[in-house]
C-alpha cells in the first residue's frame, strides 16, 4: 500500500505494512554491514539509526583513522557492522571498526589478487616488527621488511601514509602481512634504471662516500650506489680503503664499468692521475741501485714502494745470501729503508723484482778473493750428514768436506765417525763455486797421498813389506819406500798349504812380495808371497837345468840359492 494511500488513523494491517517498508530499504540482519544516521552524540559516543526499533551507539574514536582525530557529526550516514539487533537493554549492538575491517579485507583480497600496493599507515610496534593500518584492517609489517637497509629509527614512518605490498593474506585467521621493503626496491630499480641510461664508461663524476668495507667503499652518484674497489683507490698500496677514505666524503671518480644485466658500477680514482707505470723502465733500468721503504712483509717476500704508485717485491730468495729459509721479518721491518737492486721488470703484469742481497758483496767471490784453492782453513763442524762434513767458514759461508775426501786409507763412511758437531778442523779449499754457491774442502789433502809415493811400482813388481796387521784372512802390510798399504790374502801367504797361517808372521816382520792387483783409481794394492816363490822356481829351473838334465828341483833351487849366496858376498 502506497504512503499516500495511509489514512490519518491507520488500521493494525496499514502499521504492519509501513514497518515492513521502512526494513525492506535497510534490510539489517545480525553479521552484516549496514548504513546508519548519526542522530546525536554524547559523552564522546554517537547515537546512531540503522532503521531498526532501537538505536546503537559506538564510541567516536572508532570512526578515527591511526593518529587522527574523529571528524563525524550528526547526520552523517556511515557503514556499521550490527553484531546484535537488541541487547538486554534493548539497544542495537554496532562496531565501526569491524564494518571498516570487512569492507577493508573485501577491498584488500581484490587488490592482492591484482598484485597492487595498498595505502596504510604504520601505528604500532610489536614483537619482531610493526602493526599497519590498511583502511580497516590490521597488517603485520616484520622488521625486515621495512626498509632495503636496517633502519635505527623508526619514528618519522609512524603515522604517516605510505605505500605497501601484500606478502601473505589469511581471512580465516585474520592474519595479513606486508611489506614496505618491496616497494622501496621496486621504486629504487626504476631510478636506479633511469639514472644508469644517464651514465656511461669512462664518464667522470661527482659522489659522496656512503659505506666502507674491507674490500672497497660504496659511493652515492645521486640516487644509484657505485663500487670503489680497494685496488682502484690510488696506484700505490691502500691496506684499508678507510686510510684514505671517510664516509661523507665527497670523491671524484670515474666510471670504469657498468654491468647493464645487473646495473652494477665500478668506479675508479687513481684513473684520473697519470699511471706511474709507464715511465717505469726508464726510471728504473734493470740492474740499478735505489732506495724504497718496506710496506709490507709477507711470507714469501718484502714489498717495497720506490717512489707512489711503484712497489717491488724482494723474494726471499733475493734477501740475503747465507740465510736460507728465514722469514722475511727477521731480515727485514716495515717502515724500514732500503737500497736494492732492480732484477727485473713486468710492465704488463706491473711487477717488479728486486734484490736485497746483490747490494752487498758476494760472500763466496770475497771468501774465493781470500781464500783461494789450495789454501788451508780452519772453522767448526755445523753439520754432519750421510754424505760428508760441513764447516763454517769465514764470511759466514759453509763449506763441505766429501766422504772421499776424509781419509786416504780408510773408506769415508769409516773415517768420518771419527768427527761431531762442534768439532774444529784443519781442510784444504779444493774449489769454490760462486755461481752454485758451493765450497769444497778436503781433510786428506792436508797430508800427502799415499799413491803418488808409490809411483813407478806396478803390477807383477816384486816390493818388500812390512806387516803392520795380523788378521784371520791375511795380512795388512806397509810397502816398503813408500806410504802405500796392501793386502796380503791368506792364500798368498805361501805355496805351501801349510804354510799359508797367517800366525806365522809378527808385526813388524818383513818379507818380499810380488805385486798381483795394483788399481790406482780404487786405491788399491794386493801382493803375495806366493806368487812370489813361483816366479822364482820358474827363473830356477830357467837357469839352472831343463826337463831332461835329469837334475832334481832340490839341486836347481840348491844350485840358485848357492849362486845367490856367492853374489851377495863379492
Amino acid at each position: 500500500m502506497a504512503k499516500s494511500a495511509v489514512s490519518l488513523t491507520p488500521t493494525r494491517e496499514d502499521f504492519e505494512s509501513l514497518l515492513a517498508e521502512s526494513y525492506s530499504d535497510n534490510p539489517a540482519t545480525e553479521g552484516s554491514v549496514v548504513k546508519g544516521r548519526i542522530v546525536s552524540i554524547e559523552n564522546d559516543f554517537a547515537i546512531i539509526d540503522v532503521g531498526l526499533k532501537t538505536e546503537g551507539k559506538i564510541a567516536v574514536k572508532e570512526f578515527a583513522q591511526p593518529g587522527k582525530t574523529s571528524e563525524v557529526k550528526v547526520g552523517d550516514t556511515v557503514e556499521v557492522y550490527l553484531e546484535r539487533i537488541e541487547n538486554a537493554m534493548g539497544e542495537a549492538v554496532l562496531s565501526r571498526d569491524k564494518a571498516r575491517r570487512e569492507e577493508a579485507w573485501t577491498r584488500l583480497e581484490q587488490m592482492a589478487n591484482k598484485n597492487e600496493r595498498v595505502e596504510g599507515v604504520i601505528f604500532g610496534r610489536v614483537k619482531g616488527g610493526f602493526t599497519v593500518d590498511l583502511g580497516g584492517a590490521v597488517a603485520f609489517l616484520p622488521g625486515s621488511q621495512v626498509d632495503v637497509r636496517p633502519i635505527r629509527d623508526v619514528g618519522p614512518l609512524m603515522n604517516v601514509n605510505q605505500p605497501f605490498q601484500i606478502l601473505k593474506m589469511d581471512r580465516r585467521r585474520g592474519n595479513i602481512v606486508v611489506s614496505r621493503r618491496a616497494i622501496m626496491e621496486e621504486t629504487r630499480a626504476e631510478q636506479r634504471s633511469e639514472l644508469v641510461q644517464n651514465l656511461a664508461e669512462g664518464q667522470v663524476v661527482e659522489g659522496v662516500v656512503k659505506n666502507i668495507t674491507d674490500y672497497g667503499a660504496f659511493v652515492d652518484l645521486g640516487g644509484i650506489d657505485g663500487l670503489l674497489h680497494v685496488t682502484d683507490i690510488a696506484w700505490k698500496r691502500v691496506n684499508h680503503p678507510s686510510d684514505v677514505l671517510h664516509v661523507g666524503q665527497t670523491v671524484k671518480v670515474q666510471i670504469i664499468r657498468i654491468n647493464p644485466e645487473t646495473q652494477r658500477i665500478s668506479l675508479g680514482m687513481k684513473q684520473l692521475d697519470k699511471d706511474p707505470w709507464e715511465v717505469v723502465t726508464e726510471r728504473y733500468p734493470i740492474g740499478a741501485r735505489v732506495k724504497g721503504k718496506v710496506t709490507n712483509i709477507t711470507d714469501y717476500g718484502a714489498f717495497v714502494e720506490l717512489e707512489d704508485g711503484i712497489e717491488g717485491l724482494i723474494h726471499v730468495s733475493e734477501m740475503s745470501w747465507t740465510k736460507k729459509n728465514v722469514h722475511p721479518g727477521k731480515i727485514l721491518s716495515t717502515s724500514e729503508a732500503v737500497e736494492v737492486q732492480v732484477l727485473d721488470i713486468d710492465s704488463a703484469k706491473r711487477r717488479i723484482s728486486l734484490g736485497l742481497k746483490q747490494t752487498q758483496k758476494n760472500p763466496w767471490e770475497a771468501f774465493a778473493d781470500k781464500f783461494p784453492t789450495g789454501t788451508d782453513v780452519e772453522g767448526e763442524i755445523k753439520n754432519i750428514t750421510e754424505f760428508g762434513l760441513f764447516i763454517g767458514l769465514d764470511g759466514d759461508v759453509d763449506g763441505m768436506v766429501h766422504l772421499s775426501d776424509i781419509d786416504w786409507k780408510r773408506a769415508g763412511e769409516e773415517a768420518i765417525k771419527d768427527f761431531k758437531k762442534g768439532d774444529r778442523v784443519k781442510a784444504r779449499v779444493l774449489d769454490v763455486d760462486r755461481e752454485k754457491e758451493r765450497i769444497s774442502l778436503g781433510i786428506k789433502q792436508l797430508g800427502s797421498d799415499p799413491l803418488a809415493s808409490a809411483a813407478g811400482i806396478k803390477k807383477g813388481d816384486t816390493v818388500t813389506c812390512e806387516v803392520l796387521k795380523v788378521e784371520e784372512n791375511g795380512l795388512e802390510v806397509k810397502v816398503a819406500g813408500t806410504d802405500m798399504t796392501a793386502y796380503v790374502k791368506r792364500a798368498d801367504l805361501a805355496r805351501d798349504r801349510a804354510e799359508q797361517r797367517p800366525e806365522r808372521f809378527a808385526v813388524g816382520e818383513k818379507f818380499d812380495a810380488k805385486v798381483t792387483i795394483f788399481d790406482q783409481k780404487a786405491r788399491k794394492m794386493n801382493v803375495s808371497i806366493k806368487a812370489l816363490e813361483i816366479a822364482e822356481e820358474k827363473e830356477a829351473v830357467a837357469t839352472y837345468g831343463s826337463s831332461d838334465s835329469g837334475a832334481s828341483l832340490g839341486d836347481i833351487l840348491g844350485a840358485a840359492l848357492k849362486k845367490q849366496k856367492t853374489d851377495d858376498n863379492e
